[in-house]
């Protein structure tokens, strides 16, 4: 299993980061082209956050233990089985 982050929810507020044991994520600004691709709620959520969100940067690393899921307030996180 490996984390996703749904941009269009994520608000940046780091929780994730700070519960993971293995540093899977990381605080960063979202770029041109993925701020294009946000919906409208999204692209306000991401100006009101100072274009923060947190960014999966070890997928490999995680172990799908759930912590991350429980710390959101946004929801903005799910685990999917790696691809293949």
């Amino acid at each position: 299993m490996i984390p996703v982050i749904n941009q269009n929810k994520c608000e940046g507020k780091g929780d994730c980061i700070r519960v993971c044991p293995y540093d899977v994520f990381e605080m960063g600004e979202i770029s041109k082209e993925e701020k294009s691709q946000l919906s409208f709620k999204g692209k306000i959520k991401a100006w009101v956050h100072g274009g923060k969100q947190a960014f999966v940067i070890k997928a490999e690393a995680c172990l799908a233990c759930g912590l991350c899921l429980d710390a959101c307030p946004e929801s903005a996180l799910s685990l999917q089985l790696k691809p293949d």
